[in-house]
């Protein structure tokens, strides 16, 4: 099967320190967790059917976290070759950028490098806090960005293309996602003095931080486009399925690897798993992949039948520290005509390939717990 240039230099090029951010998981090389088995990993083939798409030379390329409020980002999304191929597609998994400006710019610029861009939002895209629009809440600005894609081109619901099901996700994070045991060892910050969503989003109409409510509300903006997944369902034999917040908690770090340990209470939503299996299946199977963002950690796996991707550029200083995210790597080919044949190397994902999930140890990491020594010493 014939490779995505980007791929060949994937092995080279991926970044081997994850991070996400404030709540990154390793300072340096001393702190990662043990590897030594990771020679020793089997990566499964993935064997599907020629297609319709596979006629069509269709391929796809992944992103997320582009975040071109970052003069650096904006540069590596203006220096990206243009695609000339009408059926070369780009996915774009949320957090593009924080102001309305940068983000049509950022857009128009892809648009400008790929015949079929496709968007959903995440939670940076919807911030009010530098914006000049006086916007009644964070509902009204999707609504702008969505009315802005359509004036560019850029697709956010349900498309086939080349034979392809590509089907955008709304969804929005609740801390019940969270089924894991907590860390109570030490003082760990309150959701609220962590994350920025809580003071930089406004909601209206009884949305609110805390509860279910925005969850369920982003989940239901699914329905519109129900009728045109369930064609896309009797029409296609892969689907692409994508949204910008994770599906599962085993697609992140356990709580005692994480800088900041209640990191899964504000990453992930049950509501968009039960979308993915509607759409995929319950057991899923080899043509069935969701592409997700947030966390900025990469990650390539498959659980129960469903490939999960990740392929984050995420912030300059996370790259510069050989953290999570690259340019250099980026978009990442996901399918060509086919899914690749090989999940690609990605350090998280490795290692729970090799070390089963234990999230009853609340033992913290020797790197967190270094961490929140000093940070209780020093106060």
């Amino acid at each position: 099967m014939a490779q995505c240039s980007f791929y060949s230099a994937l092995s080279s090029q991926l970044p081997r320190i994850p991070s996400l951010s404030l709540y990154s998981s390793l300072k340096s090389d001393s702190d990662r967790p043990d590897l030594s088995k990771r020679a020793a990993v089997i990566r499964p083939g993935i064997e599907t059917p020629i297609t319709a798409a596979a006629a069509a030379g269709t391929k796809v390329f992944v992103v997320s976290d582009l975040h071109t409020d970052y003069p650096e980002n904006m540069s590596w999304v203006k220096s990206l070759p243009r695609r000339t191929d009408d059926n070369d597609v780009l996915v774009v998994a949320g957090d593009v950028a924080e102001t309305c400006a940068n983000f049509v710019q950022t857009m128009s610029f892809l648009k400008d490098k790929f015949h079929h861009v496709f968007f959903v939002p995440g939670n940076h895209d919807l911030w009010l806090r530098r914006e000049e629009t006086p916007y009644l809440d964070s509902v009204d600005k999707l609504e702008k960005l969505l009315d802005e894609c359509r004036k560019i081109g850029v697709i956010t619901k349900p498309t086939i293309v080349g034979g392809l099901g590509i089907i955008p996700l709304y969804s929005w994070y609740h801390e019940s996602f969270d089924a894991e045991k907590d860390i109570t060892e030490f003082r760990i910050p309150s959701l609220g003095m962590a994350c920025k969503d809580f003071h930089v989003c406004k909601w209206s109409d009884g949305l609110k931080n805390g509860d279910t409510s925005l969850a369920r509300y982003f989940d239901s903006l699914n329905e519109e486009n129900w009728e045109t997944v369930e064609d896309i369902l009797t029409r296609c034999s892969h689907i692409i399925s994508f949204s910008h917040f994770v599906p599962r908690q085993e697609l992140c770090p356990e709580k005692r690897m994480l800088y900041y340990p209640n990191l899964p209470k504000i990453i992930g939503s049950n509501y968009l798993e039960t979308r993915i299996r509607a759409i995929h299946g319950a057991e899923g199977g080899p043509s069935a992949c969701h592409v997700f963002g947030h966390t900025h950690f990469c990650w390539d796996a498959i659980i129960d039948g469903i490939r999960y991707v990740q392929a984050p550029l995420a912030y300059p200083r996370e790259r510069r520290r050989r953290m999570n995210g690259g340019e250099n790597w980026l978009p990442f080919c996901i399918y060509s005509g086919n899914f690749e044949e090989r999940l690609s190397p990605c350090y998280w994902s490795d290692y729970y390939s090799v070390n089963p999930r234990t999230p009853d140890n609340t033992q913290l990491a020797p790197w967190v717990a270094r961490f929140y020594t000093k940070k209780e010493f020093d106060s």
